[in-house]
């Protein structure tokens, strides 16, 4: 009995923990009204529907009882059954509550998991649009119609196990009766069975009336786009009509089941009920066919016409696409002299700022020049911002955050693993659009701590995207702070951050929840320890808001003297009638999609999104902040008036935010992925698809996925200055060719914030697409024969940054920097780039300005046999030049380079590449020449 007594006071605890360690965390973080709304209505839920199912459950066992004939048949059966009878007898009372219980609890916990559900429809706003059929508000489909439907399901379910109950109690009790001779069922059964089927066809007959409306919401197949979704010819003419049909006949049959209280037969209402079944057959079934079959596809295009152009307009309004401008764009201009040439030279350096340096590739060498320590590591892809510079001009900056590495602390014990190395140190940033010399990254902030043009801030990191253990700190224990020549600093948190440790219940509750019983009783622990969890963005924001969506990129910014993570959340629905549904996970997939950076809930089908909220996470304290960014959004007005007080108003973001915000990633791709099709208007054209586009994969990887959108400040054909915008090409479906190419205005601070552009390029006159420009520039056996030189030279790699497509006067401008990864330095370093316009031929210079200024005519290419303009640098070697003596001074350039870099002499490591880059320059220019030894 004792034993017994200490388990269930064990279990008691381990669920009081789990509970009492997430109301701690929810009041932590000052959305303790998150906890207690959510808890409620599931409570609420639960105890309103488990009540509901355990009593109409009950009621009909006890009913059925006493409803049982005084006298049981003399037969066999009836014997067989008197001994079940009498064995339940004196534990009837206790078999009913155990039987009604256990169906509460399923059918409670059911429901409970409806809470958002309920908040929606209890808290729903319109949204003042209706769809064409029903005239119905699109809330009535967002918020009202999954409701209705989860009700009816329970009534259903409530309904058959009432159904159920009822006709075993009878039969146990002589009600029913299988073999015995007489009547196979008294009259009372027969009243009793008779309306729980009622109540059960009568469920029927409602549901086939909301599935009137669900035909707006329903998905369906037509062969021009994927998961159409909405009415069609068929569902407007057949379908409608049957489900209006059937549900009067399921309310006749109901009736019927309902008379036979007074009439005491079934044949009546068996024979409606074999009647409905027959009509759902013939009415909902093969009805539709035959229409679908004889009247839609003889003259499909022009039957379902009408019914496209809702789903067009629907599915635009939706996405929030529906503003999206489509401008035609030739695509293939061409220069047609010498000062068409200059003028686009000069257009070239006004029309974009060319982001050389590669977030995705680049990693490794700030990993590399800027971990300092092995306890410390950057994301495997960095993050695009904007800065100012000294001169106060904005600029592309890629920007990382050195976080802390678990993995890379020298002794790992429990006190070092979460007292001692709690928080990474510092930003690390550079320059998009320059590389320093030696290829590596020009850093605009860095070192240890960090220094440079983003000022005073405050640099410990105990929040990221990297830092998934807990810490425990603030107490006797003392952190490492940083590493520097004189010794290791120390710290102590002084952050409001974390759940206090002081007492002991907190402290056997979180030795319970995170199963270590060392946090009971370690002396490391004391007055002022605070345990951090839930430490990274989307963990947070995901958590004070259960209700958002969040985005798969979770950025950094320094702001205000403190660094903030930035985290864009979206509202979704899956009810908005006539929009076409995408799967989140499908549609935000590309080639640098990962653990880390994919969308959450990414296999939800929706097909309603809206960048409705901005957060930010602090990197120091933790703290969460939500704005709210689409005043309009009413998914977002229903959120609020759900969880009032946690969203602030869009009036709060400080302009020193606002600043750093921008149009997300993962909407910008479902928006692409929507783009494909519904770049296109006319139903007709529509419905024949010639139009389709698809997204290219990712021609600098081999891994056949798609090609990411690209950060870049540039400027559209109507665009008078450079906007921080987002893009995207499309090509034709099927075809490798250009299709159009896509911008959005990612500056938050813009009035033209969140406008989509899109140049459609003629299909007439192809334009190469991304692959088609990779080939060019892979089979240029100038640009091969360069390249292969450098990948010789100390078994090196190349790594191809982001194909950036730049619109410049009616052409296409391709820029791709070009990086080398030494077998020895591990980091790539930008070495070349890589530009083609129009037909033009493709060249590859060591530098931006030198490969515009070749392109376009204004000087000779460093390498190759096209004759140079007049009067302009041959740039070729001396005539004393060979191969073998570039290759010498190379391998010795080399040398010194790895000798500086292993000493910490950044500076002669910058003067040896500088020598290494010009030998191999040499050297290709030789090789070029033809220049052998001894020539």
């Amino acid at each position: 009995m004792t034993l017994g007594v200490l388990a269930v006071l064990a279990m008691l605890f381990v669920m009081f923990a789990g509970f009492w360690t997430d109301w701690l965390w929810y009041r932590s973080v000052k959305y303790s009204s998150v906890f207690t709304t959510t808890l409620l209505t599931k409570i609420g839920l639960f105890f309103s529907f488990g009540v509901v199912m355990a009593v109409a459950v009950g009621v009909n066992i006890w009913l059925a009882h006493r409803l049982r004939p005084p006298l049981s048949a003399m037969s066999m059966e009836q014997q067989s059954l008197d001994r079940y009878r009498m064995s339940i007898a004196p534990f009837k009372k206790w078999a009913l509550i155990a039987i009604t219980a256990v169906i509460g609890l399923i059918a409670g916990a059911s429901a409970s998991g409806e809470w958002r559900t309920w908040l929606q429809w209890v808290n729903g706003v319109p949204f003042g649009k209706k769809d064409p059929q029903f005239g119905m508000d699109v809330a009535f489909y967002a918020f009202d119609l999954p409701w209705y439907r989860f009700l009816l399901s329970f009534g259903f379910a409530c309904a058959v196990l009432c159904l159920v109950a009822a006709a075993l109690t009878h039969y146990l009790y002589g009600g029913l009766r299988l073999t015995s001779p007489g009547s196979r069922a008294t009259a009372a059964a027969t009243g009793h069975l008779s309306v729980l089927l009622g109540i059960f066809v009568s469920l029927k007959a409602i549901a086939y009336w909301l599935d009137r409306y669900g035909l707006a919401v329903k998905s369906s197949g037509l062969k021009s786009a994927d998961n159409w979704t909405g009415l069609r010819y068929v569902d407007a003419n057949a379908y409608l009509p049957a489900k209006t049909i059937l549900f009067f006949i399921a309310a006749i049959c109901a009736v019927l089941f309902f008379a036979t209280l007074w009439r005491r037969t079934w044949q009546l209402p068996v024979i409606g009920f074999g009647l409905m079944v027959l009509s759902a057959v013939l009415i909902g079934g093969v009805y539709p066919e035959i229409v679908q079959k004889f009247q839609v596809q003889p003259n499909e295009q022009a039957k379902e016409a009408p019914y496209i152009k809702q789903n067009i307009k629907a599915t635009r309004d939706a996405y929030d696409i529906q503003d999206s401008e489509v401008t035609p764009y030739k695509g293939d201009y061409q220069p047609t002299g010498k000062a068409d040439s200059q003028r686009l030279r000069d257009n070239a350096d006004t029309t974009a700022s060319m982001r050389l340096l590669d977030p995705n590739v680049v990693s490794p060498a700030f990993q590399q020049q800027q971990q300092v320590r092995g306890y410390y590591q950057f994301p495997s892809t960095l993050d695009v911002d904007r800065y100012k510079d000294k001169d106060g001009a904005e600029q592309d900056t890629v920007i990382g955050l050195r976080e802390l590495n678990i993995a890379g602390i020298p002794e790992r014990n429990w006190i070092n693993d979460h007292f001692k190395y709690t928080h990474g140190y510092g930003a690390v940033a550079a320059k998009g659009t320059e590389a320093a010399d030696g290829g590596g990254p020009k850093y605009t902030e860095s070192d240890l701590p960090a220094k440079g043009q983003l000022g005073t801030y405050q640099q410990r990191v105990y929040y990221g995207e990297k830092t998934s253990q807990y810490s425990i700190v603030g107490g006797p224990q003392k952190e490492l702070d940083y590493s520097d020549d004189s010794g290791e600093k120390s710290y102590s948190y002084q952050g409001k951050s974390g759940v206090n440790l002081g007492n002991p219940i907190n402290r056997a509750a979180y030795a319970v929840a995170f199963g270590e019983p060392q946090i009971l009783y370690s002396g490391a622990i004391g007055d002022g320890s605070r345990i951090l969890y839930n430490r990274t963005p989307k963990e947070r924001v995901e958590s004070v808001a259960p209700w958002l969506t969040i985005d798969g990129d979770a950025y950094p910014a320094v702001i205000d003297g403190r660094i903030k993570w930035i985290v864009d959340a979206y509202t979704t629905s899956n009810g908005y009638p006539y929009a076409s549904r995408t799967t989140l996970g499908d549609s935000t997939a590309d080639s640098l999609t990962d653990g880390q950076r994919a969308v959450v809930a990414q296999q939800n089908q929706v097909n309603y999104i809206r960048n409705s909220v901005k957060a930010t996470v602090d990197a120091y304290d933790g703290s969460v902040k939500l704005y709210q960014w689409d005043e309009k959004d009413p998914v977002l007005k229903t959120w609020m008036k759900s969880f009032p007080g946690t969203v602030e108003k869009k009036s709060a973001i400080s302009p020193a935010l606002k600043e750093h915000l921008r149009y997300p990633q993962d909407l910008f791709k479902v928006q692409r992925q929507l783009l494909t099709t519904y770049h296109v208007t006319d139903p007709g054209t529509f419905y024949t698809g010639s139009e389709r586009w698809q997204i290219p994969n990712d021609p600098t990887t081999k891994s056949g996925n798609a090609v990411p959108p690209y950060y870049l400040s540039m400027k559209m054909p109507d665009q008078k200055n450079r906007a921080f915008s987002l893009t995207t090409t499309f090509t034709p479906n099927k075809r490798d060719n250009l299709g159009a190419f896509m911008a959005v205005d990612a500056n938050a601070t813009s009035g033209d914030y969140g406008k989509i552009r899109l140049l459609k390029l003629p299909s007439e006159t192809p334009v190469p697409g991304p692959q088609l420009v990779q080939s060019k520039f892979n089979s240029d056996p100038v640009i091969a024969n360069e390249l292969n030189i450098l990948k010789k030279f100390g078994d090196s790699e190349i790594e191809y940054g982001n194909l950036l497509t730049v619109p410049l006067d009616g052409g296409l401008l391709y820029v791709e920097p070009v990086y080398l990864r030494g077998a020895n330095t591990n980091y790539p370093l930008l070495k070349k780039v890589l530009v083609s316009y129009g037909d033009s031929k493709p060249v590859l210079e060591d530098s931006l300005k030198d490969a515009l200024d070749v392109v376009f005519g204004k000087k000779a290419p460093s390498t190759g046999t096209e004759q140079p303009p007049s009067g302009g640098d041959t740039g070729q070697p001396p005539s004393d030049q060979t191969v073998q003596q570039a290759l010498a001074d190379a391998q010795k350039a080399y040398e010194e380079g790895e000798k500086a870099r292993t000493s910490g002499d950044w500076a002669g490591y910058g003067e040896a590449q500088k020598k290494l880059k010009a030998a191999l320059d040499r050297a290709a220019k030789a090789s070029e020449k033809g220049g052998k030894p001894g020539s």
